[in-house]
């Protein structure tokens, strides 16, 4: 847990955790450590719980002969948030990849009597392709936004380089 909560590439929220749960051993109450570490009971409380659970495989891994490196990964792992649920993605990465690459071909390859495309014409083009079914001029802007692509100005999101 030390060496956890000293290396300084660790995650914020992985050394609070550890901080928390070293405290704990040092017997500090969920009381004492929710103002220094700015959490709240029900929070200490969780992670204490999680903490207790796990014990049993680290005193087993630790009797196995288990190395320090592997006791460490065990416990990172186990102070690491767990996959939270929501919705499934709507799109694959397989689409964005293939809706990018139309943005960044000629439009009058495809039929299109413009020279840049927009959002708009992207959507309606990978519609027209069946790449996905159906797709809003946003989410299409949003997508080829968040890859950084530079744009020339005036709203026009990929030309295609003459040469």
């Amino acid at each position: 847990m030390e060496q956890i909560t000293s290396r300084q590439t660790n995650p914020q929220r992985l050394v609070r955790r550890a901080n928390m749960l070293l405290a704990l051993d040092m017997g500090a109450n969920h009381g004492h450590i929710t103002r220094p570490l700015h959490l709240n009971r029900g929070t200490v409380r969780a992670w204490h719980q999680r903490w207790l659970a796990l014990t049993p495989k680290l005193e087993r891994i630790e009797a196995e002969g288990g190395s320090d490196k592997v006791l460490t990964t065990v416990i990172v792992e186990s102070l690491s948030d767990h996959p939270r649920s929501g919705a499934p993605a709507t799109f694959t990465a397989e689409q964005i990849v293939q809706m990018v690459a139309v943005a960044c071909e000629d439009p009058t390859d495809s039929g299109w009597p413009i020279s840049h495309w927009t959002p708009r014409e992207v959507a309606d083009e990978v519609r027209k392709r069946g790449i996905v079914e159906a797709i809003s001029t946003r989410r299409v802007g949003r997508f080829l936004k968040s890859g950084r692509f530079t744009a020339a100005s005036g709203g026009v999101l990929a030309q295609r380089q003459a040469g």
